[in-house]
């Protein structure tokens, strides 16, 4: 698990280095997909088929098509990193395998789960799922730090830092891993699978080109082309809700979301990840694009710099998040889930104050209360998810809770990056002409370079690359040595995008407050105590289920190992 959420997030921060490698220049406005579908490709994937393989483990197996995962992200692994090519062939090659990469993820994510629930009796699978769901978490932040460090040094090498795992891990599990649940032998719901695939698939794909300039436009949401999908993937989405209701089993159990506690718990995890979902893009082009250019860091330092300078938001993450999965289990859950999107929201409305070029001691206490946030409000409020179904249906009610959080990733870049555009697009050309005049640029070539696209220029903000001298070209011999080396040094660009990009910033910041403060109030509205759930469902409370979470030395040897002297009993 740890090794699949790495590889999600991995290529966010090696971009730069693998168009570098491969000879794509990202600034050229036909390169503009590749880059989305580069970094979302494998997000809309698993957010796709994860409800489907966990129907299918449920019916053929989950030790099976968990192996079957594993193999399949093995070999697009090696795929990737042996990639030969360059320019477009290279782009839609790579784009091909990281699809399929997130195929075999979306099998892995969908029955590790299981195949814990499944091995550990009840007083043993909180630890089981706590530790999994650590791995899983911890593996998106971690991706950021590892691509930092390897792609500088040769950009196939984050591919292949999990073959060796994926190697291993495919014979081990093939070998020693064996169902043990009970299988449930029925028809597969294909009209349901279809719709649903088709629906959000267009969707999440709309989305994607609608970030895209069209016809003059900074964005593309006026292409009648994007309008279809997000409208037909809407009528598509509703097909599957009609379907879902009527045949005899369905691929979602939608009388799930008859459950107050299951459908306000999953409403506050979607608006928990629309806030937060396109955070780590927006701290990644303020640092790559802005910061650490301003402080004296080579444009090629920063994807590296970026992911070190922001390990304080992981760090209050993996502190919290299994903190509050254990007190949760005591004191309830819904004040750490309401709690912990106040303070996300408080830590969000202290980012508006900071200027753009702010004191990093200040900036990494933030990064740390907001990651103590997010982790205070995830392990409880999965717990509380998981907690408010019997036990015949958590496999179903945790893969659409899975869903709605890959998808939400999504939606969320997509209206960060939507927000951040508008910004850009209404104080950018005028900032950038009046730079270029004021640095010896001609007035007749400044304009025709204040035109470009500001998705172009959030793109090179966040791969980490000075679009000025691309930009100038032979026009660059044209101006004063002097001026010519500033404008292509690391100050000028950051200077030239810090107040039309701080106003972007803003507005997606406070979109993130809303989201958080509505998570919140969603939170509060929820379910009782976990316990009290536990007792009356039939379930396991709170802490059975996630209070491993908390990762407590001491009691690994006793809970997981039987002594020798008991060996081959169970206890009860």
């Amino acid at each position: 698990m740890l090794i699949a959420t790495i590889n999600s997030s991995i290529v966010l921060i090696a971009l730069p280095d693998i168009f570098n490698g491969i000879g794509i220049n990202p600034l050229d406005p036909g390169n503009t997909s590749y880059l989305l579908w580069m970094m979302m490709g494998f997000l809309v994937v698993t957010a796709v088929l994860v409800v489907s393989f966990g129907r299918m483990g449920d019916m053929f197996g989950r030790a099976r098509m968990y192996n079957l995962g594993f193999l399949v992200f093995t070999i697009s692994s090696i795929m990737l990193a042996l990639t030969w090519m360059n320019g477009d062939a290279a782009a839609l090659w790579m784009i091909g395998w990281r699809i399929v990469q997130g195929i075999g993820g979306a099998f892995l994510m969908a029955n590790s789960s299981a195949i814990l629930t499944d091995a550990f009796p009840a007083n043993q699978r909180g630890l089981a799922l706590g530790i999994n769901g650590v791995a899983a978490i911890a593996g998106s932040f971690l991706g950021l730090l590892v691509g930092g460090l390897l792609a500088p040094v040769n950009w196939h090498w984050i591919f292949l830092v999990s073959v060796p795992f994926g190697v291993l891990g495919t014979i081990w599990a093939y070998l020693k891993l064996h169902d043990i649940g009970v299988r449930k032998h029925s028809s597969m719901d294909w009209g349901g699978n279809i719709t649903f695939a088709v629906g959000l698939i267009a969707i999440l794909v709309g989305i994607t080109y609608g970030l895209q300039p069209y016809d003059g436009a900074a964005m593309g949401w006026a292409n009648p082309w994007v309008l279809a999908a997000l409208i037909g993937g809407v009528l598509v989405l509703i097909a599957f809700v009609v379907i879902e209701t009527r045949v005899r089993n369905p691929l979602f159990q939608l009388s799930l979301f008859r459950n107050r506690e299951y459908s306000l718990g999953n409403f506050a995890n979607l608006l928990a990840s629309l806030g937060r979902g396109g955070l780590q893009f927006m701290l990644i082009i303020w640092l790559q694009g802005i910061w650490l250019p301003l402080h004296g860091y080579s444009f090629e330092q920063t994807p590296l710099w970026a992911g070190i300078y922001m390990l304080p938001m992981t760090v209050g993450f993996l502190v919290s998040a299994p903190l509050s999965g254990v007190l949760s289990d005591k004191m309830g859950q819904r004040w750490f889930t309401t709690g912990g999107m106040v303070i996300t929201a408080v830590t969000f409305f202290a980012l508006t104050l900071i200027p753009v070029d702010f004191n990093y001691v200040l900036f990494a206490v933030l990064l740390l209360v907001n990651g103590i946030g997010m982790g205070m409000f995830s392990s409880p409020n999965r717990a509380a998810v998981m907690n408010s179904l019997p036990a015949n249906v958590r496999g179903a009610g945790a893969g659409m809770n899975a869903t709605f959080q890959n998808a939400a990733m999504v939606l969320s870049i997509g209206i960060f990056f939507s927000l951040m555009i508008a910004g850009l697009t209404a104080r950018l050309p005028s900032a950038m002409q009046t730079g270029l005049v004021a640095h010896g640029v001609d007035a007749g070539t400044a304009h025709g370079i204040a035109q470009l696209p500001a998705v172009a220029v959030l793109f090179a903000a966040f791969l980490g690359v000075n679009p000025v001298q691309h930009l100038l070209g032979p026009a660059l011999g044209n101006v004063p040595p002097d001026q010519a080396a500033f404008l292509t040094g690391r100050g000028f660009f950051p200077s030239l995008i810090t107040d039309p990009f701080a106003d972007g910033l803003h507005v997606a910041f406070w979109f993130a407050i809303i989201a958080c403060l509505v998570a919140a109030v969603a939170s509060l509205m929820s379910g009782r105590k976990g316990a009290e759930l536990g007792t009356e469902q039939g379930t396991e409370s709170v802490g059975a289920e996630l209070a491993g979470v908390a990762g407590e030395a001491g009691t690994i040897p006793s809970e997981l190992v039987d002594p020798p002297a008991t060996a081959g009993t169970r206890r009860p």
